[in-house]
């Protein structure tokens, strides 16, 4: 076979359980197919070779969980899962280095849209992030789209925050859990 360049969040989907990536399979596969020839990949050198997609996938494609320290508790558990592998929040929220794999040092701390417009905002419990919402502030935001100080969300987020919003209650505040025990990092 032939590497999959890594535009799909198979990073993140390398921490997912497989009952979960079958069941996803399962949902696409249940879409009406659509008529349409695949575009070609137009990537510049040195991304247009595909062998060095199996060297990124060496240094990038890792299952093991990015928050280890202080998740014991079920919840965090649960939360730990929902951003970090089926959410895959890391994907736009922690900034990128030079060949486009995730800086785990400065997990969801923000950084350039991936668009190339603009920041994506950090979302650690940082005075630059999200210190002062509470674990409530946070559920109701997934839920609603509405932050503390009545802002909306916007931008590419507005499909997640929809989608985020049909998860139960639970989640959200497993979500909410989560977000408030990683490392408070300031933003770049």
């Amino acid at each position: 076979g032939r590497h999959y360049y890594p535009a799909f969040p198979y990073t993140a989907y390398a921490r997912a359980r497989i009952p979960d990536l079958l069941d996803l399979k399962a949902f696409i596969d249940s879409l009406p197919p659509v008529e349409r020839a695949n575009d070609e990949h137009e990537l510049p050198f040195p991304w247009n070779l595909r062998r060095g997609i199996g060297l990124w996938k060496r240094l990038y494609l890792d299952p093991r969980p990015v928050l280890t320290d202080g998740v014991g508790d079920p919840r965090l558990l649960r939360g730990r899962y929902l951003v970090e592998a089926l959410g895959h929040c890391g994907e736009c929220h922690t900034p990128r280095d030079r060949l486009g794999g995730l800086d785990l040092g400065r997990w969801l701390a923000g950084g350039p849209a991936p668009e190339g417009e603009g920041r994506v905002p950090n979302i650690t419990p940082h005075e630059d992030g999200i210190r002062d919402w509470s674990e409530k502030d946070i559920a109701y935001y997934l839920e609603s789209g509405f932050t503390p100080d009545f802002d909306t969300v916007g931008g590419s987020m507005v499909d997640v925050q929809e989608n985020l919003a049909k998860l139960g209650d639970e989640d959200r505040a497993a979500i909410a859990a989560y977000l408030k025990a990683v490392p408070a990092l300031p933003k770049r």
